[in-house]
């Protein structure tokens, strides 16, 4: 465990080098988080809806505050898996699978972090129906943080074994674009679950990509009871589970059946 605890130590080091790029996501996600309220506040002038609008300029900017958690990819191993440099990572006395897992963790954590905390900060400043209000009680607030860890732990689950299709196909983006799209839906990034027909709720809900974001939010603002909480937390760590067991089996057969061409 060790030499998993320096790898995710060295890339978070890493991450925080980037800063340009991390204001300019800030002002980028700020932008597009004032976009999507005044849209939100134009459809709750003409139609009323049932969920406080606190709750949505709430939902908007938890979600762009951890966009980075959902979209960061490791463009270091895509490379390496078309040039075939990982053969060199195959030398490492230690779980391919697991190297690249704590990469990833540390690079989502870092990259979400870096802009969450000021992005934050600025929509706490915001008038009200525009800006984020304070979690339903501190108990949630604790839950919604616990739920947010699993996220993260689940989002790179699935980003591995997007790595794992690209390690057979040598062409990441198919792969990326389909789960960037599916996130983008079922996550919540494009339209906020909670918005979403409610014969269509225990489907989505159930649903991975709820776990990653749209189910730690709504146990922020409330809208999940605290005694759901419970429930919540076993379904997210069922399916990070699940995934990371599937990346690891997609992994192992990769590589038995790896071919590194070139010289």
């Amino acid at each position: 465990m060790k030499a998993y605890f320096s790898v995710f130590r060295l890339r978070r080091r890493l991450e925080t080098q980037y800063r340009g790029a991390a204001l300019g996501g800030i002002i980028c996600q700020i932008f597009f988080g004032l976009v999507l309220i005044a849209l939100y506040r134009t459809l709750y002038v003409g139609k009323p809806q049932t969920l406080p609008l606190s709750h949505i300029t709430t939902y908007v900017w938890l979600q762009q505050a951890f966009f980075r958690m959902l979209v960061a990819s490791d463009a270091d191993l895509m490379d390496k898996i078309r040039t075939g440099g990982i053969a060199y990572d195959l030398c490492r006395p230690i779980s391919l699978y697991g190297f690249y897992y704590a990469r990833i963790l540390a690079q989502k954590l870092m990259g979400s972090l870096l802009r969450a905390v000021p992005m934050l900060v600025f929509a706490a400043l915001l008038p009200e129906g525009w800006g984020i209000v304070l979690p339903a009680s501190l108990p949630a607030l604790l839950c919604s943080l616990a739920a947010l860890i699993i996220g993260l732990f689940c989002v790179s689950a699935l980003e591995n074994i997007t790595m794992a299709f690209t390690m057979r196909t040598l062409d990441s983006r198919g792969m990326q674009a389909m789960l960037n799209l599916l996130m983008m839906i079922f996550a919540g990034n494009i339209l906020p679950l909670t918005l979403f027909p409610d014969s269509w709720q225990p489907i989505i809900s159930a649903l991975p990509y709820a776990q990653l974001l749209d189910a730690p939010i709504r146990l922020f603002t409330g809208e999940y009871a605290l005694s759901q909480a419970g429930l919540i937390l076993l379904r997210q760590g069922a399916w990070t589970a699940a995934l990371v067991m599937l990346g690891r089996f997609m992994w192992q057969r990769n590589q038995r059946h790896l071919v590194v061409q070139g010289g």
